[in-house]
């Protein structure tokens, strides 16, 4: 015990040592002597990023011990630390490289030529206790789990926690896995899959670096409750160049405040919408009901449908998105009205060969063109320039507008900016077939450009205060003196480039292409949904985390080739996670029990472990049912770690159970599942998410009779004290 401490504390020593030197380093890149703002920004955010990974491994920098056959001992950690004097001899290996898999993987049967795994149990920086498992000894075909059952019965917290020190072997092969594509990840719940495809994460950053880097990683999740509670994993793993989004953020800037019923959900969640967005562009380019009257000089042009029909499909057959296609629609019509406008004017006296006067008038008629205040109206209504979200609105609340564009009528809402989270991907599907509004981006560059010149301006004029007032201070200040470097660097900053971090400039950028992308309950998203995150990984390299049996989304997937096939055909893969590490074994019965009714060939995930604690029911009153929950809620209250209310709508401080998708607490109280599972064709699987989100306690509160599914649970006719119930 004594050399495995005095080993730990060398690494500490060594990690504080090299925090230290990337310190002084940092430092010396801000005062940047003798390289360019540019220079310096880049070697500052490379130090900065250096220094937040020896931030975060403190926590548990060295977890473990391999011992060879050849006796070598290799050490295992969060990070990678080396010997001062032979920078390629580790003293510290990092988990994802090579050389640290047999720590995951090795077992009595297949020791991958190691003798002994040490698993080191740890407070702060102190080495407490450690478990040998020694490989070739009689009864030792399984792993030790003595660190892993501590993990999983450790109370929560408030934010997923890394599993690091405990990744299991069917866990490590999934995370090593060298697939260039799309990986699927299936399991039930609690089998760790999300955990599974952020340490994957990692492991792609950590092997593939450069490649990944510079565009970063995207992350989305079903809800904002289950981005935050998973957003601390890859941090603490050293990772930051990461997007964290919801398919309600594709479109930057845009605010989701609606809810869409279940027909209009699956209406826009299916690629059949496309039809109907193309159908609703073109019945925006219009022609002229009667001729329009153009005065131009002495003589009146008009715009028929005959010219407007020859410019609308030269402008369609161009290929161009319909914003920019307007620039083939009024050269044609302009070619038209000049033409007849030349030919009126010029009638008995210009010559068609006298080309000069021909193209002098052409000239001063573009010009009156374009003063014309008609012609532009004609324009705007015959081939407005649009927005996703005007034309969609604009769709949404007109009966007329969504039979010419050949919608169902479920579409129509009376308030056409109420926006829902089906609407993004169709308002992000409209920014490609709309295209840009040049006019409109050029003054929004100038107006950036503005702010950006007022900022810099700003930003010399400290610069000069700050100078002035160093001219009159003692040249012993120097922390003035480092003020005035900051200042300096600062007007730099803003005269040069962009300075916001990565995951900041991605997340506020549409066009932003990711390298990799994680998606989590992925079953929940639809076709649409689909065609957007394609579109932000054009290489195709995704990471797929999910449950088909907990499919809530009427337009989410039913299964997994269906949906991948169209855009990586043949370039997927599947693996599955069979065992479950969250839900205790008295918890995953009852749950079994419902899914074996509305998913009867689904194999529910094997508990690792017991609780020892019974789930139980108490059928309650409609009067007694509030003070039912306040028990629960004060009984918890006094116990150490997490619980939550789950139920229907209008039930007093419960959630509903999508909104813990992917969450897990110590202690759950469902209550009314009779509800839950009357609400529409999935609500077995709400409720079946809602039963296993608990890690220790689970409690259910009914008014109706039980459901069948859940004769298992204990039913209780005393208001016992929850934990009190076995």
């Amino acid at each position: 015990m004594r050399s495995e401490r005095g080993y730990v504390a060398g690494l500490y020593a060594r990690l504080d040592a090299e925090r230290a030197r990337v310190k002084g380093a940092y430092d010396a890149a801000l005062r940047g002597d003798g390289a360019t703002p540019v220079e310096r920004d880049v070697e500052v955010r490379a130090l900065a990023r250096e220094a937040k990974r020896l931030d975060v491994a403190d926590n548990g920098l060295c977890f473990g011990r391999l011992d060879t056959l050849s006796d070598e001992r290799r050490y295992i950690g969060r990070i990678g630390l080396f010997d001062e004097e032979n920078e390629y001899e580790a003293v510290l290996l990092d988990w994802r490289a090579p050389a640290a898999r047999a720590f995951y993987v090795a077992t009595a049967v297949s020791p991958e030529d190691m003798r002994r795994r040490r698993q080191f149990h740890t407070r702060g920086r102190q080495v407490v206790d450690f478990t040998d498992e020694v490989f070739g000894l009689p009864g030792g075909a399984d792993r030790g789990d003595a660190a892993l059952l501590a993990a999983v019965n450790a109370p929560r917290g408030e934010g997923m926690r890394d599993i690091v020190a405990t990744i299991q072997a069917e866990q490590d092969r999934i995370i090593r896995l060298d697939h260039p594509g799309v990986l699927v990840i299936e399991g039930g719940p609690g089998t760790g899959k999300t955990v599974v495809a952020l340490h994957r994460v990692a492991y792609l950053l950590y092997t593939q670096r450069e490649r990944m880097q510079r565009h970063g990683v995207l992350v989305v999740g079903p809800n904002p409750a289950l981005l935050n509670h998973i957003s601390r994993v890859l941090p603490s793993l050293g990772e930051s160049d990461v997007v964290f989004m919801t398919t309600g953020d594709f479109v930057p800037g845009l605010r989701v405040t609606a809810d869409d019923t279940p027909e209009a959900a699956r209406l826009k969640g299916s690629l059949k919408i496309l039809d109907v967005l193309a159908a609703a562009i073109a019945d925006r380019q219009r022609l002229p009901e009667q001729p329009v009257p153009i005065e131009l000089g002495d003589v009146t042009v008009r715009i028929d449908a005959e010219t407007a029909e020859w410019a609308r499909e030269e402008a369609r057959s161009s290929g161009l998105p319909h914003n920019e296609a307007r620039a083939v629609f009024t050269e044609i019509v302009t070619y038209v009205l000049t033409e007849r406008a030349i030919g009126r004017i010029g009638r008995g006296w210009l010559s068609r060969s006298d080309r000069e006067a021909w193209e002098r008038m052409r000239s001063d008629l573009l010009a009156e063109l374009a003063e014309n205040d008609t012609f532009t109206a004609a324009l705007d209504e015959l081939w407005p320039m649009l927005t996703p979200e005007a034309l969609l609105a604009s769709l949404y609340t007109s009966p007329e507008r969504l039979r010419a564009a050949g919608a169902d009528e479920a579409l129509w809402r009376a308030d056409g900016d109420a926006w829902t989270v089906p609407d993004v991907p169709l308002l992000d599907e409209l920014v490609d077939l709309l295209g840009r509004d040049k006019a409109a981006e050029k003054s929004a560059e100038q107006a950036a450009e503005r702010q950006r010149e007022a900022e810099a301006e700003y930003a010399a004029g400290v610069m000069d205060i700050l100078v002035a007032r160093q001219d009159s201070m003692d040249d012993e200040d120097h922390l003035f003196a480092t003020d005035l470097l900051h200042a300096e660097d600062l007007a730099d900053r803003f005269v040069e480039q962009d300075t916001r971090e990565l995951a900041e400039r991605a997340a506020a950028d549409r066009d932003w292409t990711y390298r990799h992308v994680v998606v989590d309950e992925a079953q929940e998203l639809s076709e649409m949904d689909w065609r957007v995150l394609v579109r932000r990984c054009p290489n195709r390299s995704f990471t797929v985390v999910g449950d088909l049996a907990q499919r809530r989304s009427v337009a989410g997937a039913t299964a997994w080739g269906a949906m991948l096939e169209p855009y990586v055909p043949g370039r997927w893969v599947y693996r599955s996670l069979s065992v479950n590490y969250r839900t205790p074994a008295e918890i995953m019965t009852v749950a079994a029990a419902l899914l074996a009714e509305f998913a009867p060939g689904v194999q529910p995930p094997e508990s690792v472990r017991a609780c020892g604690v019974r789930p139980w029911s108490r059928q309650v009153t409609e009067d007694d049912l509030p003070a039912a929950i306040e028990e629960f809620v004060r009984d918890e209250a006094g116990r150490e770690g997490t619980s939550v209310v789950i139920g229907p709508p209008g039930v007093p401080g419960a959630v509903a159970a999508s909104e813990t998708k992917g969450l897990e607490f110590d202690a759950v109280l469902v209550v009314e599942p009779e509800r839950i599972l009357a609400d529409g064709p999935r609500g077995a699987a709400e409720l079946y998410v809602a039963l296993t989100r608990a890690t220790q306690r689970l409690g259910v509160l009914h008014q109706g009779p039980l459901p069948r599914a859940l004769a298992g649970l204990a039913e209780t006719g005393t208001p016992a004290r929850t934990g009190d119930r076995r």
